[in-house]
């Protein structure tokens, strides 16, 4: 089963404005988020209408360019991080709506700069939880 991952700021217009809406293979109980707006609620709703989960995800910590959102229990965690090995492999939601997986991460140890990659796959017809074959996806 598909997941689609929506994600709003909460800062502009009355309703806020939509940063990403993103869909992904179900069972992924955390994703990275690149250039995550400060103050967000998100969604994960599977392909037959269940809420997997919901929540207000506002930043806490200093800004980084990766945020993490895990989800416990129906609802939504947040983290800023800086990925390393244990993060290769796992979902990223870009804004506007495509999802990659990281493949690379390096940065300066002053966090001054930073360098990443991502894969990019799909497939036609949204089969559920597709994956691209020898594909190492974490989830």
């Amino acid at each position: 089963m598909n997941w689609t991952w929506s994600i709003r700021s909460s800062d502009g217009g009355m309703n806020g404005l939509e940063f990403c809406r993103c869909l992904t293979a179900g069972g992924h109980e955390r994703v990275l988020v690149h250039a995550a707006p400060a103050k967000a609620s998100v969604e994960v709703i599977a392909d037959d209408g269940t809420v997997v989960a919901r929540g207000e995800a506002e930043r806490k910590d200093d800004y980084s360019p990766m945020t993490l959102l895990e989800l416990a229990g129906g609802t939504v965690r947040r983290f800023e991080v800086w990925p390393d090995d244990t993060l290769l492999g796992t979902v990223v939601l870009l804004a506007g709506g495509e999802a990659a997986t990281l493949t690379a991460w390096e940065h300066a140890a002053d966090r001054s700069w930073w360098r990443w990659s991502v894969e990019l796959s799909n497939h036609t017809g949204r089969p559920a939880d597709w994956s691209p074959p020898e594909n190492d996806v974490s989830r």
